[in-house]
């Protein structure tokens, strides 16, 4: 009887064992790139025989001596939907394919940010979704120090409706929708990008083999004695270090708690930094306070309350119940709350809001309210403040840390969420990244070019099409000509153009001041769009880029400056004068210059310069005003001669 036994569970292992298995990315709803051969790999038992049935064809392949099998299928036009079926000792039948055009959309957060962090501006175009032929792959974050790995985890195909739209990337949605409706075919979206990560955690082992400490990091990171043991290290830290006491008077005494009877409390106003407002230099606990009256129209409904962005980190507190909290500066506070929170009359209101360095309190120009139905109430004005802790000037060691954040070594996010891709057909790349790397722009002018040529070579399908975008504005307005590392990035990434058969979307128009996640992702997708239709489906007339800057030509005490891509010509987007232009001498002191459009040149000069040597345009963090644009409606990149 036991022989028995062993022997049918030795038979069912072997019979699991057997089973053809398939990556996440081959599953029903998926959309396959059409005029281009389709790879299709899966799993199985050693020498196990695959047959696939398609579009009224049968493949047939074996397994080798890894388990592995694939088949090349001829290139189709787009259409669908179809079935496929795959059999081994199992049988898969994969359901609703497509064929048509498949993006592959990486970097970090602007790319990252779904539909859904932005569905106040983006209201009627997430209800309005009704694109079954739109179909988004969202890869989780995901890590490997030792190396690729050849799947994932986990991993969904949806079609953008009203609902599945929502974790849509916005950038890459506005993109897939302006492609649809031009060209009707189906679009796929395979979203693989991570907020606040570097150019060079996305690029493989190979591609990064021209940087020397980046391949040390490697190695050292592929030594898993090595990162055990810091992470042991880390571990043993924070077992070991007592947690400090909660010295933050806020917490001991309840400040939230509706029982709590305020005292000593003074005023201050929301939006506003807490620096500018009288408490200079503090950096540590301030909790604000506010009774707000809500009618009877607003109860018994979800509500949501819009408390902008807060530097660094919140915990939002209505009638003594904590409602929302955010744990640092970037993400807009948007926060749903339950229907039962809100109630007729007086509602006691606290926000305590912890800064760590620089200036805190609430970041000007967003919105503060509360929204439930059809009725708004302003959060904006007078509230109530009181210091809970004030914290002494830190240094470097704060409790916990030491180990290594994964996703920001080089090649970690390629080897996890790139390289399970490489043997899906696709039409091109889409990239949103380099907030990350500010501050080391020199290098990213090499990081960028090497990336694309490396994903190149990984997909083997010549030169594909590589879009992708210029950071947008951000951070305090300067007055004077000054450096920018945001400008010098910005830079690097104009570069790369010269890397074949790339574009660039200039995005310096559609930055926020107070907000490294701006709101407006429908422009920037549909930039991405335009270049797309010159680059990826050849619209060889079309205008799809702003003016780039050629070469400058002294002549006294002026500079004349010569464009690519002026269109129908140069002009500036807002009717007034040249602005953002700055000239320097052969000292390099910058000053603001005067400036004109002559045909399709522009003319610079400053009266108190007699010999101009240089010239920069929009150099700055955030160069507000900076309107020279064609006059198809698309932005100058932003330049500079002196280096």
């Amino acid at each position: 009887m036991k022989i028995l036994i062993t022997a049918l569970i030795l038979s069912l292992s072997l019979t699991v064992a057997g089973q053809v298995r398939l990556p996440r990315l081959v599953r029903d709803s998926m959309i396959l790139q059409r005029d281009a051969k389709i790879n299709i790999w899966g799993w199985a038992a050693k020498g196990e025989k695959v047959n696939i049935k398609f579009d009224g064809k049968s493949y047939k392949t074996k397994t080798g001596a890894d388990g592995k099998w694939s088949v090349v299928l001829p290139a189709i036009k787009a259409g669908g939907p179809y079935t496929m079926e795959i059999v081994g000792s199992n049988k898969i039948t994969l359901k609703e394919i497509l064929t048509g055009d498949v993006w592959i959309c990486s970097g970090q957060s602007n790319m990252v940010h779904q539909m859904n962090i932005h569905d106040v501006t983006y209201a009627n175009d997430i209800a309005r979704a009704n694109y079954p032929q739109i179909r988004h792959f969202w890869i989780p974050t995901l890590t490997s120090l030792e190396g690729p790995k050849d799947d994932l985890p986990t991993g969904y195909w949806k079609s953008a409706n009203p609902e599945d739209v929502r974790p849509f990337s916005a950038v890459a949605y506005f993109f897939a929708r302006k492609i649809y409706e031009k060209y009707h075919v189906p679009v796929g979206l395979i979203n693989a990008s991570v907020g606040g990560t570097p150019i060079e955690a996305w690029t493989s082992e190979e591609g990064l083999k021209e940087f020397p400490a980046l391949q040390s990091t490697i190695q050292k990171n592929k030594d898993t004695s090595y990162v055990n043991g810091l992470t042991r290290r880390a571990f043993a830290n924070n077992v070991n270090r007592v947690p400090p006491p909660i010295r933050d008077k806020g917490m001991i005494g309840k400040w939230f708690d509706v029982a709590y009877m305020p005292k000593g409390w003074h005023n201050i106003n929301i939006p506003g930094y807490w620096e500018d407002q009288g408490l200079k230099d503090l950096n540590g606990v301030v909790w604000y306070r506010k009774e707000i009256e809500v009618p009877a129209s607003m109860v018994g409904k979800p509500a949501r309350v819009f408390l902008g962005r807060i530097v660094d980190a919140d915990v939002l507190y209505i009638n003594g119940k904590q409602a929302g909290n955010t744990t640092y500066m970037y993400p807009q506070r948007r926060y749903h709350l339950p229907p039962d929170i809100l109630k007729a009359g007086k509602n006691i209101f606290v926000i305590k809001v912890t800064n760590n360095n620089g200036k805190g309190g609430f970041v000007p120009d967003k919105p503060y309210s509360i929204i439930a139905g059809n009725d708004t109430i302003d959060l904006k004005g007078y509230w109530q403040y009181k210091v809970g802790e004030v914290y002494e000037p830190r240094g470097g060691g704060s409790f916990g840390g030491g180990g290594i954040n994964a996703q920001n070594q080089p090649s970690a996010l390629y080897n996890a969420m790139v390289a399970p891709l490489i043997n899906y057909s696709i039409k091109g790349f889409l990239w949103y990244q380099g907030e990350a790397n500010t501050g080391r722009a020199e290098e990213y002018a090499k990081l960028q070019p090497a990336q694309i040529i490396d994903w190149r070579n990984k997909w083997k399908q010549g030169d594909l099409p590589f879009l992708y975008v210029q950071l947008p504005g951000f951070m305090d307005l300067n007055f004077l000509p000054s450096e920018s590392q945001w400008a010098a990035l910005r830079e690097s990434q104009l570069k790369s153009l010269s890397v074949p058969n790339t574009g660039m979307a200039v995005a310096i128009d559609l930055g926020e001041w107070n907000d490294i996640h701006p709101d407006n992702k429908k422009d920037v997708g549909e930039r991405l769009a335009l270049i797309a239709e010159k680059l990826a489906y050849g619209e060889n007339t079309i205008v799809y880029s702003g003016p780039i800057y050629q070469s400058a030509e002294v002549d006294g005490n002026k500079i004349t400056l010569s464009f690519s891509h002026t269109g129908s010509g140069l002009t500036t987007n807002d009717g007034e004068e040249l602005n953002q232009f700055a000239v320097a001498g052969a000292d390099k002191k910058f000053v603001w210059a005067r400036s004109r459009i002559e045909g399709d040149k522009v003319v610079v000069w400053n009266d108190d310069i007699a010999t101009p040597v240089y010239v920069r345009y929009a150099w700055a963090d955030n160069p507000v005003g900076a309107n020279l644009f064609n006059k198809e409606g698309l932005p100058a990149s932003p330049f500079r001669t002196d280096k």
